[in-house]
């Protein structure tokens, strides 16, 4: 056969490429998938075959989910467009119009507009109770609750709930228990140990990694996992390949990652400890009162956040100037370390008397923990530290 120059120009893709194994994953950067005849077209549609079009399903995101899936140790995996696409599937997997869902009252600032806003549209409620009681969650259970959404480390206090206490109520209540472990990834807690049906991640954070993707999983019992399948691609809320691709590589450094996150979090939440301009740190296992989760539910790791208070009277905005090469963002993780402001970005949803009900007031400072020298973050922070107590040029060495 021999083509004209037009046709030459669309069809010079190399043969027998499906013969080669690649060592790395390739990226299936299709919108759709090619069939040889009507029969195989139908053979996709009795199940004998998994791809036809992205927006259902796609190898590559296929691959990210299912690894999320076998770390958590659940049955199937769903990926999503983001960490708001995967909660918004796991819910409407489960609630329908005239139903409620039950969560604790410091959960995370989109989580909050998502359960308030939007699914109140659409006629679904939400109550919500304080995390750490289990009995005022009993009370707040009513007939209609239908799911009950929890987070492993709440966002951005770092409270480490009853879990596996809430998990046992909301099933002996007949409702489904939704864990966001966002913050704990399983390398520190897998929640489907401790009663969870479902759990979701906003992968755009440690599964992946490097601050370049933003993703989002559903993992979990295969009933559900299907349902929630069938909602991200009916809202669109699929994941791209290349994104899925690169979630994927990131996966791969989750365990060495994390390992060196905690410890530096671990010495960062100690330093900032003993700086006069810091009013209270909040991190997972820094004091006796949650001890006992964090060793139970957490493997005694408390992750790579560390949240403080500064000191009533501090400049807040001269500490985010005072700082040299740590960077204020909007989100967290990524190797590189970064603060954020929760009062003016996750939480700013929130009304601001229920930010202050919840204590995220605008002395409260949310520290991502990267990779670097340790004394290198101390050192940057006390920079940050001393212009906020207003000692222009004063830069406390790090110990």
């Amino acid at each position: 056969m021999t083509w004209r120059f037009d046709t030459r120009v669309v069809h010079f893709r190399q043969k027998g490429l499906e013969r080669e194994t690649p060592k790395a994953p390739p990226i299936y950067q299709t919108s759709a998938f090619a069939f040889s005849d009507l029969d195989e077209l139908e053979a996709y549609f009795a199940g004998e075959r998994q791809y036809l079009y992205t927006r259902f399903r796609n190898p590559n995101a296929d691959d990210f989910a299912r690894g999320v899936a076998a770390l958590e140790g659940g049955e199937d995996g769903v990926a999503a467009a983001s960490g708001m696409a995967a909660i918004l599937a796991a819910t409407l997997a489960v609630v329908k119009p005239g139903e409620r869902i039950l969560c604790p009252e410091e959960v995370y600032g989109g989580t909050y507009h998502l359960f308030t806003h939007e699914l109140a549209r659409l006629g679904i409620g939400v109550d919500f109770a304080p995390a750490n009681d289990v009995d005022a969650f009993a009370r707040a259970f009513t007939p209609e609750t239908r799911l009950v959404f929890l987070e492993t480390i709440s966002n951005p206090l770092l409270r480490v709930p009853p879990l596996k206490e809430l998990a046992a109520l909301a099933r002996e209540r007949g409702a489904v228990v939704v864990v966001d472990n966002t913050f704990a990834t399983p390398y520190l807690a897998r929640p489907l140990e401790w009663g969870a049906h479902l759990v979701v991640h906003s992968a755009t954070k440690f599964l992946a990694g490097h601050s370049d993707v933003t993703a989002g999983v559903v993992v979990g019992e295969r009933h559900l996992v299907k349902r929630a399948r069938e909602i991200i691609a009916a809202y669109g809320c699929h994941l791209n390949p290349f994104e899925a691709w690169l979630a994927a590589r990131g996966l791969k450094t989750l365990s060495v990652r994390m390992a060196r996150h905690c410890e530096n979090a671990m010495r960062m939440a100690r330093w900032l400890a003993a700086r006069p301009a810091v009013a209270r740190v909040y991190y997972p296992g820094l004091s006796e009162d949650d001890g006992e989760r964090v060793r139970t539910l957490l493997g005694g790791r408390g992750g790579a956040l560390v949240t403080f208070r500064l000191r009533e009277g501090t400049d807040v905005g001269a500490f985010f100037r005072g700082l040299s090469w740590i960077k204020l963002v909007p989100t967290l993780a990524g190797v590189e370390t970064t603060v954020a402001h929760p009062a003016s970005t996750s939480h700013r949803a929130l009304p601001p008397a229920r930010r202050r009900a919840v204590g995220v007031t605008d002395e409260v400072v949310r520290l991502s923990v990267g990779l670097e020298d340790p004394a290198d973050i101390c050192d940057d922070l006390a920079r940050g530290l001393a212009a906020a107590e207003g000692q222009t040029g004063a830069i406390a060495q790090s110990d």
